[in-house]
């Protein structure tokens, strides 16, 4: 079992399409993340780019310590449906 007190963790820029579109998945299915805007934060690009090896956004981090980088809707809520979230 997944446990739900474990956020989402999304790493993302407001200038960033793929964020704004993962973003609003996320929001229009009522999944509860902790966002963190790249632009605000620029240190966190390091922690993004330890978790995913790349430099691409959005990096999304799950319960289960997976991630995901530059998804399409259809993984992430793929990945969610696994987890029980949706």
């Amino acid at each position: 079992m997944t446990d739900n007190a474990t956020p989402i963790t999304m790493f993302g820029a407001d200038w960033c399409r793929d964020c704004i579109r993962t973003k609003k998945q996320l929001d229009e299915l009522g999944v509860p993340y902790t966002y963190v805007d790249l632009v605000a934060q620029p240190e966190a690009a390091d922690v993004a780019r330890e978790i995913s090896g790349r430099t691409n956004i959005p990096v999304v981090v799950y319960p289960d310590a997976s991630h995901h980088v530059e998804p399409s809707n259809a993984d992430v809520e793929a990945k969610l449906r696994e987890l029980a979230l949706v």
